[in-house]
């Protein structure tokens, strides 16, 4: 079974051009899935039935798995049982049927207006650094994406001039507009600084963003810079580079942009996950409604 989840990461990764974080993530759930058979004396995919799946499924829950967890479990045992099926290794379909627990919406932490201000005001821009950190923060706000797609933005992923940039997702390429704070940072980044990080590496690198070494920027030498400069801005909560993200679509919500093109900006596959920033805008109306309304 072990050489049957490699040939379907294999598949994934260099047919289905899946992102890295997706086949990572399914390589480890499969690689545990198979542990957990081989225990039981079943070592072929073929004998795997769903009164089999669902007692996995429990393992998962009795393990203490929380829902967001086992039902990504899933999502990779029913690609993997696709596949199966596909080359004959499988008659029927045991997972079809394969049922998680549901998973309770979690609302999207949200950096109020004034407390992003002093975020993206906090790196010193009189140093190299500083000027670097500020492009990083304010294109990440300006445009929304994920801290994956931030640091493997290449410069030619870029432009400038014109106030756009196109990353991927691992599924399609999208292109994303940024307004003129964002550009004169970035500009500055290009142009003044980013020369003296390449000086300190071995070969030029094509990433935009690069660390002290000459190095691309990894996601966890970007958060380690979003929580320092949450502390010195005094925001009280723990800041993460994902809570950008939800800041850009809420507040370009908030401030009246059409879901539709924020679901296209943000890369989101379903209207409903949008939908999400739209019910916290009704939410925070009707509570100032409620606080300032005479007769509430």
């Amino acid at each position: 079974m072990k050489v049957d989840v490699e040939d379907f990461i294999f598949y994934i990764r260099d047919v289905k051009k899946l992102s890295k974080n997706t086949e990572v993530s399914y390589k480890r759930d499969l690689q545990k899935f198979v542990d957990y058979f081989e225990r039981m004396g079943i070592n072929e995919v073929s004998r795997i039935n769903s009164t089999s799946l669902n007692s996995y499924v429990l393992f998962l829950e009795r393990e203490g798995k929380s829902a967001a967890t086992i039902n990504r479990n899933i999502a990779a045992i029913k690609a993997f049982f696709q596949y199966e099926l596909v080359n004959g290794k499988v008659v029927g379909e045991p997972a079809r049927t394969l049922k998680g627990p549901s998973v309770q919406k979690k609302k999207p932490d949200v950096i109020k207006v004034g407390s992003m201000d002093r975020l993206l005001n906090a790196p010193d821009i009189t140093t190299n650094k500083g000027i670097r950190d500020k492009a990083m923060l304010e294109l990440l706000y300006a445009t929304g994406i994920r801290v994956s797609e931030l640091v493997n933005l290449k410069v030619y992923d870029v432009n400038v001039l014109l106030g756009y940039i196109t990353c991927s997702d691992g599924k399609k390429d999208r292109t994303i507009p940024f307004g003129n704070t964002a550009k004169k940072a970035l500009i500055t980044y290009v142009t003044e600084v980013r020369g003296t990080f390449c000086g300190k590496a071995e070969e030029d690198s094509d990433y935009l963003f690069l660390n002290c070494h000459g190095k691309s920027m990894s996601r966890q030498g970007f958060w380690k810079i979003i929580k320092q400069y949450g502390e010195e801005a005094g925001i009280g909560e723990d800041i993460t580079p994902h809570m950008l993200r939800h800041s850009f679509a809420a507040h370009m919500v908030q401030n009246g942009a059409d879901l539709r093109v924020v679901q296209e900006m943000m890369g989101h596959a379903d209207i409903s996950t949008t939908q999400m920033y739209a019910d916290l805008n009704a939410k925070k109306i009707r509570d100032e409604y409620t606080k300032a309304h005479p007769r509430k």
